[in-house]
């Protein structure tokens, strides 16, 4: 009887070897998800040699090292390194920071001054559904192409490294502008667009090769963008009397080309 009672022993101590194993594999795999504040990031801005190239979007942070000539010193993407400035991938407004990184007094002049507002900020507030979900798709990108190292402690993480409820707003808002953005683009497909052209010496011209060209207005575009805008499309004759279709300025009612 003395056999089975050792055999369990042996089984019981070679179990609990396993998980004291699996703990340690996730105690090591946890320690390389850093979290990050503000101040520790803006010292991974590419002006020192001896630290990598840190770069975050929504409150991740990546490792961007290997594009050192886009994201170091002088680079044309530079400005994204050291901080979250994810409002900018689609504003393209990179203005509202002090350029100086080396004293401690800037950066904390740099972290005051992107809490809100246009710029160099992680705020997403004002834009629309679509330009947050381009805010995600850079997002993903970055997944896809460089090595995530982290989460930045502050809007979009918790000092835990839990999400709040700014990430999951934001990642529900993009969620919503896929869907728009599909939707309008199942409406425009019903009704072809314009063909179109363009050069410096004749400027624009649209055209179709059935049917006549019209401005219309996107039906889902201020849902998309916050602000309306037109498209080109092509009409038959019996549907020219349909309301909201208008003529290019100085084009025939039933002309084929138009100059724009």
């Amino acid at each position: 009887m003395a056999f089975p009672a050792k055999k369990f022993i042996t089984s019981s101590f070679f179990g609990f070897t396993l998980l004291v194993a699996l703990v340690a594999f996730l105690l090591k795999f946890n320690s390389s998800q850093k979290l990050f504040t503000v101040e520790e990031l803006a010292l991974y801005n590419g002006t020192d040699d001896s630290l990598p190239i840190l770069l975050g979007i929504l409150g991740s942070v990546f490792d961007v090292t290997k594009g050192k000539s886009h994201y170091g010193a002088g680079g044309g993407y530079s400005h994204f390194a050291g901080r979250d400035a994810s409002r900018a991938f689609v504003s393209g407004n990179f203005t509202g920071l002090t350029s100086g990184y080396d004293a401690k007094y800037q950066l904390k002049k740099e972290v005051l001054k992107t809490d809100e507002g246009d710029g160099l900020t992680d705020s997403l507030r004002g834009l629309s559904s679509t330009e947050v979900h381009s805010v995600v798709g850079w997002r993903d990108f970055y997944f896809r192409s460089y090595k995530f190292v982290g989460r930045l402690v502050g809007r979009y993480y918790d000092s835990q490294g839990n999400p709040t409820k700014y990430l999951k707003g934001a990642e529900a808002k993009a969620a919503r502008g896929a869907q728009l953005m599909e939707k309008q683009k199942e409406m425009e497909a019903k009704q072809p667009s314009c063909n179109s052209r363009w050069s410096q010496d004749d400027g624009g011209e649209v055209w179709c090769d059935n049917g006549f060209p019209r401005l219309v207005q996107r039906p889902l575009e201020i849902a998309l963008t916050g602000k309306m805008s037109k498209r080109c499309a092509c009409y038959n004759e019996d549907q020219l009397g349909q309301p909201g279709l208008e003529v290019y300025s100085g084009c025939d009612y039933l002309a084929k080309r138009c100059r724009v």
